[in-house]
């Protein structure tokens, strides 16, 4: 990341600070619910009983709404129990300042939480990285430190184009100013010209006019081209960012936030950006100015007709103020709704295999017309808003008018105003009350921008758990030997899934872990990865604590083929050179000989460059394994977890992929994660996990002829055989 970004976590830390001390400051508890007027029912359709049931109805019928069909509802919040809500968990940095904060803070809860039916509590803490997403509403405090860690993204994204954004807002003025100038050309060229019958002084003021129209066009073209090009590269570089970082978090960020969100981050959260760059800060800037300067000039022209305008000003003041606080709360459920839809959608179409082996299409449909129906009614919420909002300000307008008519045209019976005065003043008023209506277009526009700023600020801000080191200790040639140290881990805190695992590994030995289903097997794979860190003690490659070493060096050393084999689009070749893009041609078909692939692909349509379409539907899965382990043995890691590599394959495929194992590993530091025994017994040791410890330790002889659980399994193993 460059000196931007690094800018930009310095301001995180910044706004994380204050938070503590915001938090410090709270007192109590905030009841929202008496304030905030009511959310739109989450709506559940059932086809056979012909209309809606909301969510009371739903509560009648049971907790979990099964009467009618729809996923288990939270009255609270008004959205499907458990839809997408990630686990909230704390990293690094901001893990400290959140119990420096807990700390701080008394026992009470500091911001009530209001949803459809009720009200729910949240820490004050609750609100860093992606944990925000899941809040209705803020404490004043907390939703303003989430409002200044957008405005610290957005300015951080603008800092290299400021010279440019000095340039288009000089081009606004030049352009209001122009603008600005049309009806008091107009007021001129009637009291100048028409009311003194001078044919040369309104030939003079309408040149004036047109070129004050004729710069006003000029410069309208030069900023639209300008603030385009501006907002072009924003957002290139908020994409770019955004890709970049999500890459970097750690594997515990995706366990627990959703493929479907990151997708909503990266599409319709950066699309609302867009809109905001393209029109909304352009109508806003040209409106301020224009009401500003327009206040200004009315009462220059007339004082009287001045103070009369002014005397609505109150009423749109307080209209501003009610549209303003309840459009941020249905922006930002819109927002939420619309994640809600894209999670589904991609999720439902991602297992689509399983949906229709299933059976699931109608229950799918329900779930889906569910989020749907909310993100409708947040819809219908908003839009109403500005609905209300924009008629509102034009009937004070044309009330205005119609009062400056009335006492104008007295005025100017009676001698003490012009013709030209008050018609300039009139068409001034038209200047003066269609800004504030774009105004609530802004708004629309500038508060679907605000939650989407304040969603991506939430990913950028989360921190990988597993760190680069300051300083890393270089790895030039890794032999292999790996060993665990007094390992103690936990996903969440009190809840241990390994428990002071000491192991060593010498370099070359193949190691197979055996055990059921939730022992810790996988977990301990994990942590020679690091793909996590250990919550006590230390895990080592060739004596050096893993969390010394650099990420790239340990990644060329270490590498782990999954139960998945994930291939992606693309050819063959990319996929088989994807852990080491530099090979050659001859590098890699001697891999993929030395595996067994060769043949198989050498006899598809255009071998090494056949597409293989989307995660390789275009191969078998035993296909999809033997090119997973070409990848890895072109790649030449020192050390090869195996995650269970064999375990969704048919008995043909597996006899071919044992054949290709033994070549893989020769030579190699190997963990083996299996069910099936008979990948087991290619190991020179095996180890049975149980409960997150090692209770069986030796040779797969050893243990075949020992009375323990390793015997036991494998002599069930033989007799299932027989």
């Amino acid at each position: 990341m460059g000196a931007g970004d690094a800018r930009w976590r310095t301001g995180l830390h910044a706004v994380g600070r204050a938070a503590a001390e915001a938090g410090a400051r709270a007192r109590g508890a905030r009841r929202a619910a008496s304030a905030r007027p009511r959310r739109p029912a989450l709506v559940c359709r059932r086809a056979h009983r012909g209309g809606d049931r909301g969510v009371a109805g739903a509560r009648a019928q049971g907790s979990d709404g099964a009467a009618c069909g729809a996923p288990a509802v939270d009255a609270r919040a008004g959205r499907p129990r458990g839809a997408d809500r990630p686990r909230r968990r704390r990293r690094g940095g901001h893990a400290r300042r959140a119990h420096a904060l807990e700390r701080a803070l008394p026992r009470s809860p500091v911001a009530a939480v209001r949803g459809g039916g009720g009200v729910s509590v949240a820490r004050a803490d609750s609100w860093r990285g992606v944990a925000a997403e899941e809040i209705d509403e803020f404490s004043p405090s907390v939703a303003g430190l989430l409002r200044r860690r957008s405005r610290a993204l957005l300015v951080n994204l603008a800092r290299p184009y400021c010279w440019r954004m000095a340039l288009a807002a000089l081009l606004i003025l030049i352009r209001s100013a122009a603008y600005l100038s049309i009806p008091y050309l107009v007021g001129l060229g009637i009291d100048r010209g028409i009311s003194a019958r001078s044919f040369s002084a309104l030939v003079l003021v309408v040149g004036v006019l047109l070129l004050a129209l004729a710069v006003n066009a000029v410069a309208n073209y030069l900023f639209l081209r300008l603030s385009g090009r501006i907002g072009a590269h924003i957002l290139f570089d908020l994409r770019r960012m955004l890709f970049a970082h999500v890459q970097e978090l750690s594997l515990s960020f995706y366990e627990r936030y959703t493929s479907g969100r990151i997708i909503s981050r990266l599409t319709s959260d950066i699309d609302a950006l867009n809109e905001l760059l393209a029109t909304g800060l352009t109508s806003v800037i040209t409106s301020v100015i224009s009401v500003v300067a327009i206040t200004a000039i009315l009462l220059h022209l007339d004082l009287r007709l001045g103070v009369v305008t002014l005397i609505v000003m109150p009423v749109v003041l307080g209209l501003t103020y009610w549209f303003r606080v309840n459009s941020a709360r249905a922006y930002r459920a819109v927002r939420m709704a619309i994640v809600l839809v894209i999670v589904h959608y991609v999720e439902s179409l991602g297992g689509i295999r399983a949906v229709q082996s299933f059976r699931r299409e109608p229950r799918n449909q329900e779930i889906f017309e569910d989020v749907n129906a909310r993100y409708r009614d947040a819809n219908i919420w908003s839009n109403t808003l500005v609905s209300t909002f924009g008629p509102a300000i034009n009937l004070l307008g044309r009330f205005t008018t119609a009062t400056v008519l009335l006492y104008g045209g007295y005025l100017f019976a009676q001698g003490q105003v012009t013709l030209g005065v008050l018609t300039a003043f009139v068409l001034y008023l038209r200047q003066f009350f269609d800004p504030l209506q774009e105004l609530s277009q802004f708004y629309n526009v500038f508060q679907a921008a605000g939650a989407a700023l304040e969603k991506l600020a939430g990913v950028l801000e989360e921190e990988p758990t597993v760190r680069e080191p300051a300083e890393p200790v270089a790895l030039a040639e890794a032999r292999g030997a790996v060993a665990l140290e007094h390992v103690t881990f936990a996903y969440r805190e009190g809840k241990a899934v390994l428990h002071d695992i000491d192991l060593t590994v010498p370099a070359g030995q193949i190691v197979a872990l055996v055990g059921e289903t939730g022992a810790g097997k996988t977990t301990m794979a994990r942590l020679i990865a690091r793909f996590y860190d250990p919550t006590s003690g230390r895990v080592t490659l060739d004596d050096v604590d893993l969390r010394s070493v650099g990420v790239a060096d340990l990644r060329r050393a270490v590498a782990v083929v999954t139960q998945e084999s994930f291939l992606f689009s693309g050819t063959v070749g990319d996929n088989v050179r994807f852990g080491r893009p530099s090979a050659t041609l001859e590098e890699m078909e001697a891999a993929t000989r030395a595996i067994g692939a060769h043949d198989f692909i050498a006899a598809m349509p255009n071998g090494y460059e056949t597409d293989v379409r989307r995660r390789g539907v275009r191969l078998s899965s035993g296909q999809r394994q033997l090119v997973a382990f070409a990848r890895a043995f072109l790649a030449d890691p020192r050390v090869l977890i195996l995650d269970e590599a064999t375990s969704s394959l048919d008995l043909p495929s597996e006899r071919l992929v044992q054949r290709a194992l033994r070549t893989l590993l020769r030579g190699r530091t190997a963990f083996i994660i299996a069910h099936r025994l008979s990948t087991v017994e290619i190991a020179d040791r095996v180890l049975v996990i149980d409960a997150g410890r090692i209770v069986e330790d030796g040779t797969p002889e050893e243990l075949r002829a020992g009375v323990g659980r390793y015997g036991l399994l494998h002599r069930a193993w033989v007799e299932s055989l027989a």
